[in-house]
């Protein structure tokens, strides 16, 4: 005897709604636990959905290019009853809209704005309401969105929901309205680049971007017109941490593992975090107070076919190097393969952005707000260095620290890279 359930979309972690870019199913198809049945794609990565039961497919409720939130029907099922005796029933408070008092609760860390430029010139167009914050009506999704466009939603005269509840729609029609004022108009706006016709000089192919990397572009554009950045480059001494790695060459062998320097460049910078906390920070999204982090997750960016992601380890103060060597393993696999979760890409502290393996001397990485600072890390190499008496060969490696000047000054920029290099002259002193 079977019965028919419906498949719905799971948790998709801090997104209102993904793309549907591939369909792996069809009507009659018998499908395992674990098979994924359809691929959505956030401005992250992509990601397969799988189904929960065994069972044969009745009916496909989506389609390619549909965009779908958590828990929209995928598609009904036919299952045994054995299997429907086994099916939770939904917990209905996570699809539920939460009270108003504590929409601001639920609201995770990552999720916080990377910057309010448009806020400045809301504030000087539209006359503050006469209501508490209490009294705005908005979804989680809806008060999301004007956060990502520097909306202050409280600023927002007109409210077209029902009881008085303000959508999606009248945020987008408040920033039209915003960007037609006379301020904009008189210059404040960034000018676009003039399109150009280069056909006209030759044969062109036009190639369309991954969704990852225009989004991503839109991400670093928004951090980079919104934080003021300055760059400041050290290099380590690494010879002692090179010996100590290659001497566990045979021991990680024998647990199936690789041991890279990114390993312990996660260990030192966890360690330089704890000594500067407010490196391990985020501004609060009204730039008053400063939110300091007690843990320490630590993003990893991995360039794969589609653009580049950050995996994020979480709780790298309480890992050993092996068992950052398996994870780092396991996580730039599943980038490549588009198979990170969003909850594997949130949380991070501070970013890693490595071109080690590439090469170069230094470079400029873009803080990766709401983070304060992003750490650069480029090719190791071997460079006569005096140690008093005469030149001996060392191998240096070069970091470059990116920071938001809002936060940090140079002075305490310098003191953080300086601690680093210490730990990675001599990772003993992680331990201390």
């Amino acid at each position: 005897m079977s019965d028919i359930i419906d498949v719905k979309v799971p948790d998709i972690g801090d997104f209102d709604e993904v793309e549907i870019i591939e369909i792996l199913v069809q009507a009659g198809d018998s499908v395992e636990p674990e098979q994924a049945l359809i691929t959505v794609e956030s401005d992250k990565a992509s990601m397969e959905i799988p189904s929960s039961h065994a069972g044969t497919v009745q009916k496909v409720f989506v389609s390619v290019g549909d965009h779908v939130a958590q828990g929209a029907n995928i598609l009904s099922l036919s299952v045994s009853e054995k299997e429907v005796v086994n099916i939770e029933k939904p917990d209905t408070k996570e699809v539920e809209e939460p009270d108003i008092k504590d929409q601001e609760k639920v609201i995770p860390e990552q999720t916080q704005p990377e910057a309010a430029p448009a806020s400045e010139v809301v504030e000087a167009e539209v006359p503050p309401l006469a209501r508490t914050k209490g009294q705005i009506h908005a979804s989680p999704s809806v008060r999301r969105y004007a956060r990502e466009l520097g909306v202050d939603i409280t600023k927002i005269t007109k409210a077209s929901g029902p009881k008085n509840r303000i959508l999606k729609e009248d945020v987008t029609q408040y920033v039209k309205q915003t960007l037609t004022s006379s301020d904009v108009q008189s210059g404040s706006g960034i000018p676009a680049i003039p399109a150009v016709d280069f056909t006209q000089f030759g044969t062109i192919e036009e190639r369309p971007l991954s969704r990852i990397k225009k989004l991503t572009a839109i991400n670093l554009t928004r951090s980079w017109l919104n934080v003021p950045m300055v760059t400041h480059h050290e290099v380590a001494d690494v010879t002692e941490m090179e010996a100590f790695r290659q001497s566990l060459k045979s021991e990680a062998e024998k647990k199936g593992v690789k041991v890279t320097f990114l390993a312990f460049i996660m260990k030192a910078l966890v360690g330089a975090l704890k000594e500067y906390p407010e490196f391990n920070a985020s501004l609060s999204s009204d730039g008053n107070s400063l939110i300091l982090k007690k843990y320490y997750h630590i993003g990893i960016a991995v360039d794969t076919p589609n653009g580049l992601v950050v995996p994020v380890f979480k709780d790298v103060d309480q890992k050993h190097i092996y068992d950052l060597a398996e994870e780092m393993a396991t996580m730039s696999s599943k980038a490549r393969e588009g198979k990170l979760s969003p909850k594997e890409m949130q949380g991070a502290c501070m970013t890693i952005s490595s071109l080690g393996g590439i090469g170069g001397t230094a470079f400029t990485p873009i803080v990766n707000a709401p983070e304060v600072a992003i750490l650069g890390v480029t090719r190791s190499d071997m460079q006569p260095v005096w140690n008093g008496q005469e030149f001996e060969p060392r191998l240096m490696l070069p970091l470059d620290l990116t920071y938001d000047h809002r936060v940090i000054d140079g002075a305490a920029a310098a003191k953080f890279m300086v601690t680093l290099s210490g730990f990675l002259h001599d990772i003993r002193r992680v331990m201390l």
